[in-house]
Parts: C-alpha cells; structure tokens; sequence
C-alpha cells in the first residue's frame, strides 16, 4: 500500500473518529427493530411497516428496511434516541427511500422532532422540528420537502426542488450549518444551497421600500398605449341586436290579450363591439419606477435559525395511495463527510446490483407473458383446426386460417 493509500485511509479514519452519530439504523439486526421503533396509537387503523428488501434489491441483507404494507392508509412510527442540540456544529439527516411500487402519490419524507413529543400519540398535527424527503402526487407534485420549524411555525422552503420518481433506492441528505448555510443533496449530489436567511421567510426583509418616497410626475410606467392614429372605420357600428325579419306572426296570436305582436330579437352577427384603437409602444415608457430602499426598522438578525434543542426522535408520519415505499440506512450526525461515506457505504455500494436484478426480473417477466401469449395462441389455433375438421371443410393434409385470425 502506497504513502498515498496510507494517508486517506488515515484521515477517514480521523473523520470517523470525530464524527458524533447520534441516530444510525439499518435494520441489521431482524426483529428487533420492533423494540427500538414505536407504532402510533392516535388511529386505530394506521398502515403496518414490514421489514423487507423488497422485490428487488443489491443485498438481501443490507437492503432491508421499514415497507409500507397497506394501501390507502396513513403511517406513523417513530424511533428515540439520546438527546442532544446542534448549537454550533453542524446536522446532517440522512436517509434512503425506494418507491419501488412506482408510488402515485404519497410521502417518503421523515421528521424530526423534540424530547417532548408523545410516540404514541405522534400524528400529523404534532409539532416537529424538521421535514424532509420527496412527496410525490400525481403529474405536478414530485418535490422535495425542506420545512423548517421556527418560533413554533413550520417554515417551508422558497425554492422547489424535484424529487427522483423512478422505483430506486435513492440517499436524500439535508445539511444546517452553523453559519446558516444550509446543502440538500440527493445520491451524495448536491441538489441545492444557499442560505437559511434567503431561501425561508423566518425573519422580515432587511429591507423595504420607503414611504415617504413618491414616484416623480413625469415618471412614465404604462409599457403600451393607445395608438392616436388609429381611426374607428366608418361601417363599425352595428346594434348588438336586430329584428328577426324570419319571423312570422303565430295564427293564433291575440293582439287583444297578448298586444301588437312585435318580432323577437336576435344577435346582430355584424356586431364587433366596441371600438378599441389598436396599442401601441410607449415611446414615453421608462420601466417600473425603483422605489428607494431604507433599512427595514422591524428586522433583527437570528444568528441561531440552523439550532434546535433536545432533538431526539425520528418519524415517519405519512399518507399513501400505493404502499410498496421502503425506508433504510437512516443516519444523524454532525460530520458532512461521514454521511457521504456512510451513503458510499451503504447505496453506493448496492445501487448498481438492485438495477440489475430490477432488469433481469424485467426481461424474465417479458419471456413469462411471450410465453403465456405463445401458448394461447396455440391453443386457440388448436380449437380453431379442431372446429374445421369436425366441419368438415378441410382435410389433414391441409389447415387453413385466416390471416386476421392469426
């Protein structure tokens, strides 16, 4: 092993070292998950989770994870852990999520919540900390969800990140840092970044528009105008309604009973409206007046939007149509480069085979039906020559059948 190989064997072993976890669960150890994670008793008739790799998978082991069973049902099932707050260090949630029903509609997102909620109870009115994951919904939401949980309001994102809608296993990751910088990254890719300031309304805009500024007189904002050579041509107007000359005066009409029978009226088809002159551009037109900024007087900087205190359970509190959705390799910790590892660790290293797996099921399921519509088409052909001899209208030495039939 070369000094290189050394060196980066050494420093991620450094990073492990350093890396604080305070949630990793990959349902390695059978049923005993059922005693680490806790089913809601709000409803009576939530959906069940099933352990499971699914139907098709990298590793028969390390792919199992938490399934959705029922359709149609709401989930809830959360899992506690010891306590902590990421005042002044990073978080990192990280998960993975297989749709592997081709999900309609429904969550595959996860929450965080405090020390205080209730497990029994947790439903989708209780409070939590942090949302996060794809929610998908027929043809227009497929997004991910970043909600984030200030002075007691649930705060989501701004901007719209899409979500992956194929049947793989995919590692969504959220990152808040201590500078309010925060990364979303999907496949240890980063999807998206900015700052929490900028891209959730937590706090009022720095500033605003002065209301002692006044648009100047002269200021000329209307972008078209009516044309002043445009001239209203001479046969224009025409009555909405005209007397329907077609109509004849019923026999039996009683001018004494009913009055002088007048014919009805009828739309005028040379009716146009009114008259409009055309529009034109505003030769005068400067653009939309920029109204002076002033510092706003109700702003007050938060330095601590990214932190949260006693964070200390992870749920999942969904709906599903179609259930099918698998939840596995759930981590939280405080080391960017620990999650990414863990992520190559674990679907790094079992994507490639569960898409394999996914065509050869695929290309066998296509031989099984070829093979099905073979054999029904050999037994029709069968009945059809069986019907022609005892017809009588063909011999053995000869079958016919129509080619439409065929």
């Amino acid at each position: 092993m070369g000094p290189l190989a050394l060196a980066l064997l050494f420093w991620a072993a450094l990073s492990a070292a350093r890396a604080v976890v305070y949630f990793r669960e990959q349902f390695m150890d059978g049923v005993k998950w059922q005693d680490r994670w806790m089913n809601s008793q709000y409803k009576s008739d939530y959906g069940k989770f099933r352990l499971t790799a699914g139907k098709f998978y990298g590793d028969a082991v390390r792919d199992k994870g938490l399934q959705t069973s029922e359709n149609s049902k709401f989930y809830a099932i959360s899992s506690r852990f010891k306590p902590f707050s990421n005042k002044g260090k990073s978080l990192v949630i990280q998960y993975t999520v297989k749709h592997e029903q081709k999900i309609d509609c429904g969550g595959g997102y996860i929450k965080i919540f405090s020390s205080n909620l209730d497990q029994k109870n947790m439903s989708g009115d209780s409070q939590y900390y942090i949302m996060f994951g794809p929610d998908i919904c027929g043809s227009e939401t497929k997004k991910v969800h970043v909600i984030l949980n200030y002075k007691s309001k649930p705060h989501p994102m701004k901007k719209r990140i899409r979500c992956k809608v194929d049947g793989f296993t995919h590692l969504y990751t959220l990152i808040l840092r201590p500078d309010q910088t925060y990364e979303v990254k999907i496949d240890n890719e980063i999807i998206e970044s900015g700052n929490l300031e900028d891209d959730w309304n937590f706090l009022p805009p720095r500033k605003i528009n002065d209301p002692t500024a006044k648009k100047p007189k002269d200021w000329d904002d209307v972008p078209q105008i009516d044309d002043p050579n445009d001239v209203k041509p001479e046969d224009w107007d025409e009555p909405e309604y005209i007397l329907d000359t077609s109509a004849e005066k019923p026999e039996d009409w009683d001018n004494a009973t009913n009055g002088e029978w007048q014919p009805p009226m009828i739309k005028n088809p040379l009716y146009r409206g009114e008259w409009k002159p055309r529009k034109i551009d505003n030769p005068n037109y400067k653009g939309v007046w920029p109204c002076p900024q002033i510092e706003n007087p109700n702003y007050s900087p938060d330095f601590n939007i990214y932190s949260y205190e006693n964070i200390s359970i992870i749920g999942l509190d969904l709906w599903q149509v179609r259930a099918g959705t698998i939840f596995d390799n759930f981590l939280i910790t405080d080391d960017e480069q620990y999650a990414e590892d863990f992520g190559d660790d674990t679907w790094g290293e079992t994507k490639d085979p569960e898409e394999k797996m996914n065509i050869k099921q695929t290309e066998e399921e296509k031989k099984r039906e070829r093979a099905k519509e073979e054999k029904r088409f050999r037994e029709r052909f069968n009945r059809k020559v069986e019907k022609q001899k005892e017809s009588g209208k063909t011999n053995l030495n000869r079958i016919t059948v129509k080619k439409e039939e065929l």
